[in-house]
């Protein structure tokens, strides 16, 4: 019994930060729907919105797999994250390593790696669940190879960054708490106010990218938006842990 009231803290920090998120992405949905950004009344049509297209193709056991898929590269980034919170803020000795400290470059080229990985695996999955039928009316209906290299480019440079923004978030709690804080609600905060940053821009990326003829520059403004606000979370993080850890 000690050990399950030791733990409670923490677990309910954890529960309370996805119930967050999950309010976020309601909201979120909610935004989209009534706004028209997404549809989930998809009927089979010509010029209907991208996303439902590719979408309407992941269907029975396809889409079953494809959703094992996209939760294996949603845990690997967060894990991402929270690994480099973890590794940044154990004091030096700890586990026979010595210290590192958190910086807005390893953040971020762990957070370029950390989302290598993610699309791989996305990938390695995905690319296994597609029949020859499937992966022709998916090719056939895509947007033009233009299209798609800004939009592969875009995404990268948006998961990047959010990662590395993630992972510095993470250090700025934790040095928060070295200073005497909560670190369970300092989480809970950082993980309200940044995912409602992240949530409206995702519905304003998805406005731009969910249409049946994408516009480069609404899209391309859009990705840049999303980088520049990460971007600001990367270096706002690491100025707040460095903040805390001279008041600590």
């Amino acid at each position: 019994m000690k050990d399950m009231k030791a733990m409670a803290r923490p677990f309910l920090a954890l529960y309370a930060m996805a119930l967050v998120i999950a309010l976020l992405g309601r909201i979120g949905l909610a935004v989209a729907g009534g706004t028209g950004v997404l549809a989930f009344d998809y009927i089979s049509a010509s010029g209907v919105p991208v996303l439902d297209v590719i979408c309407s193709i992941l269907t029975g056991s396809a889409f079953v797999a494809f959703l094992f898929a996209a939760g294996l590269a949603l845990c690997v980034s967060t894990a991402g994250a929270v690994l480099y919170g973890a590794l940044a803020s154990r004091a030096e000795g700890d586990a026979g390593a010595p210290a590192v400290r958190p910086r807005p470059l390893t953040a971020f080229l762990w957070g370029w790696a950390t989302a290598l990985v993610a699309l791989v695996c996305l990938m390695i999955v995905a690319l296994g669940i597609l029949s020859a039928v499937q992966v022709g009316s998916m090719s056939s209906k895509l947007p033009g190879l233009p299209i798609i290299v800004v939009g592969v480019i875009g995404f990268a440079a948006f998961l990047d960054t959010l990662l590395g923004a993630a992972s510095m978030v993470v250090c700025a709690c934790v040095a928060r708490w070295r200073a005497g804080h909560s670190l369970e609600m300092a989480l809970v905060v950082a993980v309200a106010a940044c995912g409602a940053v992240v949530a409206a821009l995702t519905v304003g990326t998805f406005s731009a990218l969910n249409v049946a003829s994408i516009s480069l520059p609404a899209l391309g403004g859009w990705f840049a938006a999303d980088v520049v606000a990460n971007v600001a979370m990367l270096f706002g993080a690491k100025a707040y842990a460095d903040k805390m850890s001279l008041a600590s």
